[in-house]
C-alpha cells in the first residue's frame, strides 16, 4: 500500500510539473505572436507616413 502512494504521489508531482512546463512554453509562445503583431503594426505605420510623405500635395 505505502508504494502506491508514493506512485501516486510522483504522478501528482509530475503533472504538475508538465502543466507548469506546457503553461511556460504556450506564453512563450504567445509572447511571440505578440512580438510578430507589433512589428507587424509597426511596419503599417511607417509605411503609412512614409506614403503620406512622397504624395504630391494638391
Amino acid at each position: 500500500m505505502p508504494i502506491l502512494l508514493i506512485l501516486l504521489l510522483a504522478l501528482i508531482i509530475a503533472q504538475v510539473g508538465f502543466w507548469k512546463t506546457l503553461g511556460s512554453i504556450l506564453g512563450a509562445i504567445a509572447m511571440i505572436g505578440l512580438l510578430v503583431v507589433l512589428v507587424v503594426l509597426a511596419l503599417a505605420v511607417l509605411g503609412l507616413i512614409i506614403a503620406r510623405r512622397t504624395r504630391p500635395r494638391t
